[in-house]
């Protein structure tokens, strides 16, 4: 599930964005920025206890034993970098079928995830993540970009509205779990989707 969860004004005021590919050493400084933003964006959406208990640490060894920077793997990540400092990243590839990783459809692609660390909200760092996303999704031929936001993430959706996406009607539940073996908190998802231009 994409969290974008900025909120990029309309006055940009175009500092230097480098946007490249994840490198393996940018583990620790994309986890935290993963974790920061699911702090921030989602408050008074997720549980407390969940975005308590996230761990960074945790989070870069798991993006390391994916190997998520590595050129095989079936999902890119490009990162945003400011002064030297990753402030963002995107994630995308093949759609999931009903989500699910190991059942990909290659015409349609899907923006999985994106993040933009809170203190750079405002700037425009999300939009030059989607315009890369997008670019690099019709570059691999894809058709479509497919993702996904909870219903409650009010201001992801008026971001993904904003660049040109679509709820198309398609709904699931993303299944939060909680601890002491308790019943998992059930949130409402929605598919968003824009053509692309093939490249």
């Amino acid at each position: 599930m994409p969290g974008w969860t900025g909120d990029p004004a309309e006055d940009y005021n175009h500092q230097m964005v480098m946007i490249r590919p994840e490198e393996p050493d940018d583990a620790e400084a994309v986890a935290a920025v993963h974790v920061r933003g699911w702090r921030a964006g989602y408050a008074g959406v997720m549980p407390d206890e969940v975005l308590t208990r996230l761990n960074p640490v945790a989070w870069a060894q798991r993006r390391r034993d994916a190997g998520t920077a590595e050129p095989d793997h079936p999902f890119r990540t490009l990162v945003a970098v400011v002064d030297r400092q990753v402030v963002g990243f995107a994630t995308f590839g093949p759609c999931r079928n009903n989500q699910d990783h190991d059942d990909l459809d290659p015409t349609h692609g899907e923006l999985l995830s994106m993040f933009v660390d809170p203190v750079r909200w405002g700037q425009g760092i999300g939009r030059e993540l989607m315009r890369a996303t997008r670019a690099g999704l019709a570059g691999q031929g894809r058709a479509e970009l497919r993702l996904w936001v909870l219903a409650d993430n009010q201001r992801a959706r008026r971001f993904y509205q904003r660049n040109g996406l679509t709820a198309d009607g398609e709904r699931m539940t993303y299944r939060v779990p909680l601890t002491g073996g308790r019943t998992p908190v059930g949130l409402v998802e929605l598919r968003y989707t824009a053509r692309l231009e093939v490249a």
